[in-house]
């Protein structure tokens, strides 16, 4: 269904080594996720569901992607492109909740218990994240070019 759409180069944000971008294609379809119905004996086949987008992604590498989203007819690729690279950056923190926080290291038996210390490690990321910014921050502002020192005189000076 992608091939005859019209794919587009997209940046979606600035990236440590410059902007990121990829090509990008998007179609309206209907996912086959509505109600159930028994089409004779074929048992239950489920009906065409909502509306949604079908979005392609191909990479400098060639390798593609597919993805399906449910943003409003009207958006344009730009924001599907960025709701869809919006993905890593969670992915990145639920990690990071995990490694560095001990998300993982729940043992309760309550949902409350997990929320409790679901909430207090994203607290703790949160917390470390706003220290990071701040040093990041004072170092940018620290950096000053470095003063140039004038050679010394060759002239002695008797007293």
């Amino acid at each position: 269904m992608l091939e005859t759409a019209k794919w587009r180069k997209v940046s979606w944000r600035r990236g440590t080594k410059g902007p990121l971008v990829a090509r990008f294609a998007a179609v309206r379809v209907r996912v086959a996720d509505g109600p159930s119905q028994r089409i004779r004996d074929m048992g239950g086949q489920h009906l065409p569901g909502e509306e949604v987008w079908l979005v392609g992604e191909q990479r400098s590498t060639g390798e593609r992607k597919y993805y399906l989203s449910n943003l409003p007819a009207g958006a344009p690729i730009r924001q599907l492109a960025g709701a869809i690279k919006a993905r890593w950056v969670c992915e990145q923190g639920h990690q990071q909740l995990k490694e560095e926080l001990g998300l993982d290291h729940f043992e309760g038996r309550s949902w409350k218990g997990l929320h409790r210390h679901a909430l207090m490690t994203m607290i703790a990321l949160a917390f470390l994240q706003a220290q990071r910014l701040k040093q990041a921050e004072g170092e940018k502002k620290n950096r000053r070019p470095a003063t140039t020192t004038q050679p010394a005189s060759n002239q002695t000076s008797h007293p």
